[in-house]
């Protein structure tokens, strides 16, 4: 359903015109002159404008231009009599989108309105996916054979050709976007958009804006009117990530997207629906956050109808190689080098260290060596992970503690050493434990009586 203005001072086609496109599904407003058109233009945000070319007071020329300025998204079409068709032409030239020549069939302009929204839907899309790298979602794509990803998979598999919505959980780095995009790529939903927002990225008022549009002088800074992700995204899918970050004032505008399928853009009156799937992803506890307030439970429960776990990499052991692969022939590519793999070391390391930044981390470590790789090979000294070598690499063990010639408490050892496996771990005791070789419980009992501050709040990345 579109909004639409007819504007023509002959009553009797405005009505018929009006009656014929209200039948048709849209909601139509009608002007009985150029002032009169103004005015509504002012008023409220219309899709499409049909106006007569000559009316009294103001015409279509300057209904024309007006729509332009206040609404540069709407298209005008003009109605105009034989002898005004080179005026129309001059009219198309300043950004009409067509013109019909009285008489003509309401059919005609049925058609006509048509072609002027679905012009509207595909530069929505194109607003959006200009400049965006288009990556290939398809199953037999995705890298990995690990048991747990392909539990992952099997459930994508399934949900993929419903409406339902689905809450991806997971470790930063684990691949949140890329089983949003499976499951949008492989749904019904495909030839339509696949609209990403990352919710921890704006400030609360900007990620309104971005999920909602704006009108012109909603606030101080807009300038023009602004289409939403929610509108890009009509009879598409909707990805939120990090949609943990989301405040209880946006909280509440989603709910209502997904119960009633509307919303006003900001500094709105106009009421728009749209057929949105949403797709949310997070890598925080909601649960725990709906227990403590930070989080809306009934939001929760919408989103949480099919819930998918991504697996860390940690718990793919057998994908790390192939994954590593991978970005070995993508860079390889990118930065026009031979690259033809790993050595023996550099494989054990990459399968012993524990990776706490999952695959985003894998990703940047092979760019890394990529780049500072002098031979064909990727060495282990190219991959340069932390400061510790992992349990069983090559290094020498007398390269890992640096002793000064003063002397060192074991102690402070002991410190240094639990505060960087923290580091590396983003402050996880059990992934820290882990990478240390020892249990969580002796972890904990070690930052206790070792005095190790821990952050209040630990920083997490805002990216899936």
């Amino acid at each position: 359903m579109a909004r639409i203005l007819v504007a023509d001072d002959h009553d009797a086609l405005r009505r018929g015109l009006a009656l014929s496109l209200t039948t048709a599904g849209h909601e139509v407003d009608e002007a009985a002159n150029g002032n009169a058109a103004l005015e509504r233009l002012h008023e409220g945000y219309f899709d499409v404008v049909v106006s007569d070319l000559k009316m009294g007071g103001s015409d279509g020329l300057d209904v024309l231009r007006t729509t332009r300025q206040l609404h540069p998204t709407t298209s005008v079409i003009l109605m105009t009599a034989f002898g005004s068709v080179t005026t129309a032409v001059e009219a198309m030239k300043h950004g009409a989108f067509d013109y019909v020549q009285k008489p003509f069939e309401l059919e005609e302009m049925e058609v006509k309105v048509e072609k002027a929204l679905e012009l509207k839907r595909l530069r929505n899309e194109l607003d959006y996916l200009r400049n965006e790298r288009q990556e290939n979602y398809d199953f037999d794509r995705i890298v990995g054979s690990s048991e747990s990803l392909r539990k992952v998979l099997d459930v994508v598999r399934k949900v993929a050709k419903s409406n339902s919505t689905v809450l991806i959980r997971g470790e930063t780095g684990t691949g949140k976007e890329l089983i949003a995009g499976a499951t949008h790529h492989n749904s019904l939903r495909a030839a339509r958009n696949f609209v990403k927002v990352n919710c921890a990225a704006l400030q609360e008022n900007l990620l309104e804006s971005e999920l909602f549009g704006h009108e012109k002088g909603a606030f101080t800074g807009a300038d023009r009117q602004r289409i939403g992700r929610f509108e890009q995204a009509d009879g598409g899918t909707l990805f939120l990530d990090e949609i943990g970050d989301m405040s209880a004032s946006t909280q509440a505008k989603i709910l209502r997207v997904l119960q009633e399928h509307e919303f006003e853009r900001l500094g709105g009156t106009r009421t728009l629906r749209v057929d949105v799937r949403l797709i949310a992803a997070t890598n925080r506890d909601l649960s725990a956050m709906v227990a403590s307030g930070h989080f809306r439970e009934d939001l929760y429960y919408r989103l949480n109808v099919v819930s998918i776990e991504t697996p860390p990499l940690r718990e793919r052991k057998d994908d790390i190689l192939p994954l590593a692969t991978h970005f070995i022939r993508r860079f390889a590519s990118e930065l026009k080098k031979r690259l033809d793999g790993l050595d023996s070391e550099a494989q054990k390391l990459l399968v012993r260290y524990n990776w706490p930044g999952n695959i985003r981390e894998l990703e940047n470590a092979i760019e890394r060596a990529a780049l500072l790789a002098e031979n064909a090979t990727i060495t282990s000294a190219d991959l340069r992970l932390g400061d510790f070598a992992p349990a069983g690499g090559g290094r020498d063990p007398q390269g890992v503690v640096k002793i000064p010639p003063t002397g060192i408490a074991l102690e402070d050892i002991e410190r240094q050493a639990i505060t960087e496996a923290l580091k590396m771990a983003n402050w996880v005791q059990k992934d820290a434990a882990e990478l240390l070789q020892i249990s969580p419980r002796v972890m904990n009992y070690k930052i206790k009586t070792l005095a190790i501050e821990m952050p209040r709040r630990r920083v997490l990345a805002t990216s899936a």
